[in-house]
């Protein structure tokens, strides 16, 4: 992969001695003080965070990001156990509501340097092109206001510095990976077996996990404790791929420091700096432009929270789209009972998958599609399936016990974008006396007709395979949206370069400015959105035009 290294040092600047955290670059890092103006600075060091700050400190930028979260040490915060890794998601208080509400927490929330990636499964397909412009195509959701040609570099470079392990991609805009694919378990091998006897087309991968040493950064060992930080450091996650080179090049990373407001200057309009607590001292940090990374939900609430005399309804909501448009993926799983033992924990949870529904087909009674794959859950969540289907006492114990024989897979639906599916500020207010968010979400017909099609698929796969009993249980995964990038104010919150409508020394670099989900995970497409946004911030300032 030549050129990797020179782009992002990451993988080289992890200890070599046994241990996963190289202390003294973290000891060793700048530190800005709150007086000092900053080019920079980005508040939550997440997906598109930690990328937009390792490309602008690459580019010589006085930068810092600001985490709510701890600074994670792999050896002594990750734990091989599912209860003991509770503290890695966002666990605060959040106000959920709407027809058909979505839980938070441990699969939509994280907490920390490196956001929820530190307890992603590791899955990192594209965006199809289709994705682009769902509205122009199918006549559903937004279109983009950029094309997937303008992110198809921005996906290869991280594909390779992450690095992404997997067969090639024969569908979206066919392309291979930069590792092969790592070797299927038994639950993948159910998949294929599968999807082979149906005549679906099913491929290993894509997942970022190094398939073979990858630096000073170790083969995967098929723990299947993926979800819970990955001891080994064998997945990727920003803690490891972006944010070392980050501190390398004279970024800050300064955590446990929860922003609380945007300051704007009444005159202006523009950003002047955030106002944030840590240590339990209220501080201001000066900086000539601010860039929000706080995900669907924080990022919409700390805009409504940080109202001012010019904004008296919400920064940049001026045309009250702020919180609009989130969206979740539906996630049903479907598991499978097999008389020979499976043991589906023996592997990363996303192995095998197929994007064969991906794309709408006039055949089908709902717009857009769905993906599958595999995705192994642990005893406790695999509890919780269970438990759903109404099993308790001896029956519940009874599945339990049965635990190695069953196989297990899990769709995305591209759930579309909906006006009324927002964020607004609850009545609740957190520890630091601010409204909490409320998340109000329903589904639509298209919705449900998509979950029930993905359902009958993955029955249909696990019978096939051989299974003597199916069971699905209904749940969500993954939110964007809320900040959405758009063509004009009327309609989004920031433009294609994610630079807010309203305040012009403003960026806004996560999930939150996804017009449209695709049914493919979001984590590599937040992160190349990033890098482009950084690319361009870079350039302006050589032009002269950044601000």
């Amino acid at each position: 992969m030549p050129g990797v290294r020179t782009r992002n040092e990451s993988a080289w600047l992890l200890p070599n001695d046994g241990s996963r955290t190289d202390h003294r670059l973290r000891d060793g890092m700048r530190r800005f003080a709150d007086t000092d103006e900053l080019d920079l600075v980005i508040v939550g060091c997440g997906a598109g965070g930690s990328v937009l700050l390792q490309r602008l400190a690459r580019a010589g930028w006085r930068v810092a990001a600001l985490d709510a979260g701890p600074f994670w040490d792999p050896d002594t915060d990750w734990v091989s156990d599912e209860a003991g890794s509770h503290r890695l998601y966002w666990t605060e208080p959040r106000v959920i509501s709407g027809t058909d509400p979505v839980p938070m927490g441990s699969n939509n929330s994280g907490r920390g340097v490196g956001g929820s990636m530190v307890h992603y499964a590791g899955y990192t397909p594209r965006f199809h092109p289709s994705d682009f412009a769902t509205r122009t195509r199918d006549g559903v959701g937004a279109d983009w206001p950029l094309s997937y040609p303008e992110l198809r570099p921005y996906y290869e470079q991280l594909e390779q510095e992450l690095p992404v392990a997997g067969e090639r991609w024969p569908w979206g805009d066919p392309h291979g990976y930069p590792h092969r694919p790592h070797p299927v378990s038994g639950n993948g091998e159910i998949f294929l077996r599968g999807a082979r006897k149906l005549g679906i087309e099913a491929r290993v991968g894509p997942v970022a996990i190094t398939n073979g040493r990858f630096g000073n950064r170790p083969h995967c060992i098929y723990r299947g404790f993926c979800l819970q930080g990955c001891k080994v450091n064998a997945k990727a996650s920003p803690l490891i791929t972006h944010i070392p080179d980050a501190l390398a090049h004279g970024a800050e990373v300064r955590a446990d420091a929860m922003v609380t407001r945007i300051a704007i200057d009444s005159g202006t309009g523009r950003a002047l700096g955030v106002h944030y607590v840590r240590d339990g001292r209220e501080r201001f940090q000066r900086a000539a432009m601010v860039a929000v990374a706080g995900y669907s939900i924080e990022t919409p609430r700390l805009l409504l929270n940080s109202a001012c005399s010019r904004f008296p309804d919400g920064l940049c909501n001026e045309f009250d789209q702020v919180g609009r448009y989130l969206m979740v993926q539906g996630a049903p799983q479907t598991a499978g009972r097999f008389d020979a033992e499976v043991r589906m924990y023996k592997a990363p949870p996303p192995e095998v998958s197929s994007e064969a529904f991906y794309e709408t087909d006039p055949a089908r009674d709902f717009q857009r599609g769905f993906s599958i794959q595999t995705v192994s859950p642990l005893p406790i969540t695999w509890a919780e399936h269970v438990a759903a289907q109404g099993h308790w006492g001896g029956a519940l114990r009874e599945y339990m016990s049965d635990y190695v024989h069953w196989a297990c897979l899990g769709a995305l639906c591209e759930f579309l974008p909906r006006p009324g599916n927002r964020v607004t500020l609850a009545g609740e207010k957190d520890q630091h006396g601010l409204p909490v968010a409320e998340f109000s979400y329903s589904q639509g017909d298209n919705d449900k007709a998509q979950a029930k099609a993905a359902q009958a698929v993955m029955e249909d796969i696990l019978r096939a395979a051989g299974a003597d009993e199916v069971i699905t249980i209904q749940r969500y995964a993954h939110l964007v949206g809320g900040a959405r990038m758009a063509a004009d104010e009327r309609s989004g919150v920031v433009d294609q370069s994610c630079r807010s409508f309203a305040v012009p020394n403003l960026y806004i670099t996560d999930g939150s400015v996804l017009p449209t989900q695709g049914a493919a995970n979001p984590a590599l497409t937040i992160m190349a959105v990033a890098a482009r946004a950084a690319g361009q911030l870079a350039a302006g300032a050589r032009s002269g035009s950044a601000s």
